[in-house]
């Protein structure tokens, strides 16, 4: 399979002709004469680049970015001192003039003939990528055929944004060498792009053109201009009271408007991140970009539709959600949490897997997010599982959405060993939307139709122009003056 050199696909990435270099000359690491010099010499020949890493700058649809690129040719694309260097060098300059940062390794690791100081330069490297996340700044990478080494267990795997070449080799250890120290081949198809994005690890595997529409579409959030939006007219509620029984049942229809169905329908922008896609291992739980009008975001959704079937919200899905409120604070981008879940998993393997302590860090978190937050509560919000996502600046509820802490059906088995008197404890739990906005949970409901099934894409616009509005009126308040608030908030509860 025929695969782009460097220089061609920074230009299939890059707005054509756009490209600058920042490299000079590199300095030789090897002792004149000596094997390692003729190592380089011949390298430089073969591969036409004078080291594995070149660096520099270019447009990316009109947005200024900086770009360091492995060649594999040069020497498998192994890391020494002198291209340790030059990413420390460009990455530091990204830094100061503020510019989103774009890594492509196609890399073996560590160069083997510079032995212990270039192993410990993916640290050097690690600090200049962490600097330059530490200020607010997008870190993109794409792993290329072949990622593996002390590359992919650093900067390869810091990306805010992580995608993948088609049928890439991507591990820690490379097959060769993991072959010749067990004696043994390693097992097919695990260090393979597909199968790491299959489990989570990855947020997409795609071309060198889809890379670019990619970072196109994931800069249009994470740079987003936070300034220029508007917060508008104030959504229209519907304080309407409805039956706590007719709620839950609304809420539980399968045609009923999900978050993957609000994204479609109010949402520009999208880019799913990864545990985002549909076999019987995903975590319930969807993670991605995305703008509700101006307004940019970071979105966490439970899957109702996925927790039904075979993906039931458990610790794997919590560690997503955790993902997605670290990048948000990381990148100072408000945080849309959408509550739609029937609870959470209740197996041996998700007690064991930590469920409680992750909803525990998840509450954490969004407590002290440093970062503006809205919760959605969509549909159903039982147990925990809906409580791990509920901490939020505003919180917005649909009108039949509700929160309580088991089912009905669960409440009334403990009090009465029978489920049959749920719909009366769903009333007197206070559970509705109603109830919520008047004990302080909730600030806004959103009006539905009798059934929102017969309205989606009315009723998903009426949510996507709520969250515009909430997330537009954070972004004016204070840092200080936010958090404060949210404290404030919650210890007045009740």
């Amino acid at each position: 399979m025929s695969r782009p050199d460097a220089r061609t696909l920074i230009e299939t990435i890059l707005d054509r002709g756009s490209w600058k270099s920042w490299d000079a000359p590199p300095a030789d690491p090897a002792e004149p004469g000596s094997s390692y010099a003729d190592e380089l010499a011949a390298a430089r020949v073969k591969s036409g680049y004078d080291e594995a890493v070149i660096t520099g700058e270019g447009l990316l649809d009109g947005r200024r970015v900086a770009v360091a690129a492995c060649e594999f040719a040069f020497m498998a694309g192994s890391i020494g001192v002198v291209a340790a260097e030059r990413f420390v060098t460009a990455a530091e300059r990204a830094t100061r003039e503020r510019l989103p940062l774009l890594a492509l390794p196609a890399s073996g690791g560590t160069r083997m003939q510079e032995g212990a100081l270039a192993f410990v330069q993916m640290v050097k490297i690690t600090a200049a990528i962490q600097a330059h996340r530490a200020v607010g700044l997008p870190y993109l990478v794409y792993l290329r055929h072949p990622t593996t080494g002390g590359v992919f267990a650093s900067w390869g795997s810091l990306g805010h944004v992580t995608v993948a070449e088609p049928g890439a080799l991507i591990g820690f250890l490379g097959p060769r060498v993991f072959e010749s120290l067990h004696g043994y081949r390693f097992p097919e198809g695990v260090q393979v792009a597909e199968n790491l994005h299959g489990k989570g690890l990855l947020d997409a595997v795609v071309s060198a053109e889809e890379a670019r529409e990619v970072a196109v579409r994931a800069l249009t959030v994470l740079a987003a201009d936070r300034s220029a939006i508007e917060a508008g007219e104030p959504p229209e509620e519907d304080l309407r009271p409805v039956e706590a029984w007719e709620a839950i049942t609304r809420s539980r229809r399968d045609d009923r408007p999900g978050v993957r169905t609000l994204l479609k329908l109010a949402a520009t922008e999208v880019t799913p991140l990864s545990g985002t896609g549909e076999g019987k291992n995903e975590p319930g739980l969807l993670l991605a970009l995305a703008r509700f009008g101006t307004a940019p975001a970071v979105v966490l959704g439970q899957d109702r539709r996925l927790q039904r079937t075979n993906s039931p919200l458990g610790p794997a899905g919590l560690r997503v959600a955790r993902r997605g409120m670290r990048l948000a604070a990381e990148l100072g981008l408000p945080l849309v949490t959408v509550i739609d879940t029937a609870g959470a998993d209740l197996s041996k393997a998700a007690e064991e897997g930590g469920l409680a302590a992750e909803i525990a860090r998840c509450l954490a978190e969004l407590l002290t997010l440093d970062a503006p937050t809205v919760c959605l509560l969509l549909g159903e919000g039982a147990g925990g599982a809906a409580l791990a996502l509920l901490p939020a600046d505003r919180v917005l509820c649909a009108q039949h959405a509700w929160l309580a802490p088991l089912p009905p059906e669960g409440a009334s088995a403990i009090l009465y060993r029978s489920v049959d008197f749920a719909p009366e404890i769903a009333q007197a739990q206070h559970i509705r939307a109603t109830d919520l906005r008047r004990d302080g949970i909730a600030d806004r409901v959103i009006p539905e139709l009798p059934d929102a099934a017969y309205e989606p894409r009315q009723f998903c616009e009426r949510v996507g122009r709520a969250l515009e509005y909430e997330i537009a009126g954070l972004l004016r308040v204070s840092p200080a003056d936010r958090f404060a608030a949210r404290q404030a908030r919650y210890r007045n509860l009740g």
